[in-house]
């Protein structure tokens, strides 16, 4: 009898010892989001492309003011980190490591230029922090298979694709000389329109790389006008895409000029020279958010204060949102349990409802072809 007693109590101890045992297990494995979830904004927040950095931080400024003035991430508030990484891989690996290291961030939303984000991406990805770029298009960033990057833009050979096909079933281009700045991005969308162009039996008549920061291509256009190009396709950003198409035309070019998302700022008439020489200019980007329903609140309060929310801006802002909803929803600050996350649910921003792929890229892009203007503003052709 007492033999029994004793079994029972044993067999009570035990099933009271397991079910401690799962408590402390499962809150071992809870987390508690820290009051302040620090967020850095990394991208060229300095030199010649700046206002890509700009446009980065007012968008993600701005969905910050939204979400803490709303309650925050479970009551936790969100604290921006600027990070400048002016568009060099070297300056990039330092900046992560800092934002890693001494600012503790939980998140990172950057970086703008592909060869920063690449390299970067390394350092966040072995800290196990949540990285977010909303503008890097090259492949590599997520082909990599790196499980805590993502992207909410597209990929160049997403957008080489577009640029190809419009060139050759719009504007009817028999002669097309490509030239790229010798970047990752730059090279990289160079040829992935190249590639598609050849798939389409088109052979470029011109393959050229100058070097970011040189402003004199009166050779180059010579050596386009000798090849009697119809279409200039240039792969890289607006400091150099401006001097190049100014310097076409007043060689006498009248060949067709087009670019992708890497003139997107309004810094690429001002490099040219002004809108006489940006007019007809055509260039690839995602459909314009600011024309979106889901972002019009966002947009009036940009535009209340004096700001037009062009480029990267409201990217950065979806970006911001998408981070913060994936902190809430997991309530962890480990970029690899929020990766999960991501991956298997849908997020609803300023740009719409944005879903992730295994690769952390958009299940979906949306590249259109615009058109600039005389008056330095743009526009879907």
């Amino acid at each position: 009898m007492t033999k029994k007693r004793l079994t029972i109590k044993s067999s009570a101890f035990a099933t009271v010892t397991v079910f401690l045992l799962c408590v402390l297990i499962f809150t071992a494995g809870a987390e508690d989001l820290p009051r302040e979830i620090r967020i850095g904004v990394a991208g060229p927040h300095t030199g010649a492309y700046a206002a890509f950095g700009e446009q980065f931080w007012r968008g993600a400024s701005q969905a910050v003011t939204a979400i803490n003035a709303g309650g925050g991430v479970n009551g936790s508030t969100i604290k921006l980190v600027k990070a400048d990484d002016a568009c060099e891989p070297k300056q990039a690996v330092a900046v992560a490591q800092k934002l890693v290291d001494q600012d503790e961030v939980h998140a990172v939303i950057g970086h703008f230029c592909s060869s920063s984000s690449i390299p970067a991406s390394d350092i966040y990805d072995e800290a196990g922090v949540l990285m977010i770029s909303p503008a890097s298009t090259n492949p590599t960033l997520t082909d990599r298979g790196l499980p805590a990057v993502f992207r909410v833009c597209g990929r160049d050979d997403q957008q080489g694709v577009v640029a190809a096909n419009y060139m050759v079933d719009v504007l009817k281009a028999k002669r097309i000389a490509i030239v790229h700045d010798k970047d990752t991005y730059g090279k990289g969308l160079a040829d992935a329109t190249r590639n598609r162009l050849a798939a389409l039996g088109v052979k470029d008549v011109l393959y050229e790389g100058l070097t970011r920061g040189e402003k004199d291509f009166n050779a180059l256009v010579t050596k386009i006008r000798q090849v009697k190009a119809d279409v200039v396709y240039f792969g890289g950003l607006h400091g150099e895409a401006g001097p190049l198409v100014r310097q076409l035309r007043e060689q006498g070019s009248t060949a067709v000029f087009m670019s992708g998302d890497g003139i997107v700022s309004e810094d690429f008439v001002t490099a040219a020279g002004g809108g006489t020489f940006v007019n007809g200019v055509i260039m690839t980007f995602g459909a314009d958010p600011r024309k979106m329903p889901a972002g019009r609140k966002a947009v009036e309060s940009f535009r209340a204060d004096g700001f037009e929310p062009e480029g990267y801006t409201l990217y950065a802002y979806a970006a911001v949102e998408v981070a913060a909803r994936a902190l809430g929803a997991t309530t962890s600050t480990d970029g690899f349990t929020v990766a999960r996350w991501l991956k298997a649910n849908a997020v609803d921003t300023v740009m719409g409802m944005k879903a992730f792929d295994a690769k952390g890229d958009l299940s979906a892009s949306d590249y259109v072809i615009y058109e600039w203007r005389a008056d330095g503003s743009y526009g879907t052709r």
